[in-house]
């Protein structure tokens, strides 16, 4: 399966979302969870994670450092929406179990050519409060030696170094820390409890509108773009004057004025340049950030023609005014009340602007 595929309804700009379920279906999961938690096999020995190019929030760690204790590797990437919601979680098991035997590893690989960056990632994760040791994957070399195909990804391992559990993408939580009780448990670790975290997640953090989600992940670099709707087509690798069609379906898009696309970015190269997309969903967000270090690029959001008011997201005021600080996952727009096809448009006031991928939820 590849990390980019699309399953049911969820959104997968870096690995695999959840789809809705019925409440029957949640009922059913939930009765699964005891005998399924009791139930895990060994799937291999913690591979290596010597290969990493350096360690945030600890000094470098080694499958020896780690016998003894109970440990989940986390894959993550920071502009990663799908990651993002998962967050929560993980931040809270790591502050939960630090004092039961519990290490948690956040391994960075990253996705997009700005994420090779150690001072953004250090910053991203010194925003969002992973305070836990992460290991610097920008080879892939433990990506690899793990065989992992996807972001989020989440192991967990034993305290005699097997590994025991993993999950893909989002969702599971409770089935995961009944895993992390379980394996304390077998060390003979008393006063656990079976009690769960309780989360209350916010901004891009919060779980996604499942049930309203019609409009998957797209990239706006040409390599993987999907529904490119410019007059004339996309023109690679070569600065262009773009024009919106007459008419955008779902989940198709467009660029009005001066552009290079990239293979995998495009750059505005002349103020004033748009994007105008069709979608379907509760949440829109915009992987964006500076073509080069220096001033901030001002942006304006519309919806429908209109300032988006109560449907703005947390990275624009009601007028839809926003400005791109530095390469991250932005959200436009969470709206309010009954889910419709809508049509997006930002307009950025200033040239300078490199743009990744769209994700909703």
């Amino acid at each position: 399966m590849k990390a980019h595929q699309l399953v049911l309804a969820a959104t997968l700009v870096c690995g695999i979302g959840t789809p809705a379920t019925t409440l029957a279906e949640d009922m059913t999961m939930v009765q699964q969870v005891a005998s399924e938690v009791t139930r895990l096999p060994v799937e291999g020995e913690l591979p290596s994670i010597d290969g990493a190019t350096g360690w945030l929030n600890s000094p470098p760690l080694t499958a020896a450092d780690l016998r003894g204790k109970v440990v989940l590797i986390d894959f993550w990437t920071y502009t990663c929406i799908n990651w993002l919601r998962s967050l929560p979680y993980v931040r809270a098991w790591a502050e939960k179990y630090k004092d039961q035997g519990v290490v948690v590893i956040g391994v960075h690989t990253p996705e997009f050519s700005v994420e090779h960056d150690i001072v953004r990632v250090a910053r991203a994760a010194k925003e969002m409060k992973v305070e836990y040791p992460i290991a610097i994957d920008n080879d892939y070399a433990i990506w690899r030696a793990f065989q992992n195909q996807y972001w989020p990804a989440l192991y967990i391992v034993d305290a005699q170094g097997q590994i025991r559990y993993h999950r893909f993408g989002e969702g599971d939580y409770e089935q995961s820390e009944r895993v992390i009780q379980q394996l304390l448990a077998e060390t003979g670790r008393g006063g656990i409890g079976h009690d769960l975290v309780a989360v209350e997640a916010r901004g891009a953090e919060a779980p996604a509108d499942w049930g309203s989600l019609r409009s998957p992940e797209n990239y706006l670099g040409y390599d993987r773009t999907e529904n490119f709707a410019s007059r004339g087509g996309a023109v690679s690798d070569r600065q262009h004057l773009y024009a919106v069609p007459e008419h955008l379906s779902l989940n198709h898009w467009a660029l009005v004025g001066d552009w290079t696309m990239g293979k995998q970015a495009t750059v505005l190269k002349q103020a004033n340049g748009r994007i105008v997309y069709r979608f379907h969903a509760r949440d829109l967000h915009l992987v964006m950030g500076p073509a080069a270090r220096g001033p901030s690029v001002r942006f304006r959001v519309r919806i429908d023609g209109q300032a988006p008011g109560p449907a703005h997201g947390s990275d624009v005021d009601e007028q839809g005014n926003g400005a791109v600080t530095e390469s991250r996952l932005y959200q436009l727009i969470r709206q309010p009340g009954t889910i419709t096809d809508r049509q997006f448009e930002i307009e950025f006031l200033d040239p300078g602007v490199e743009v990744f991928a769209f994700t909703f939820g």
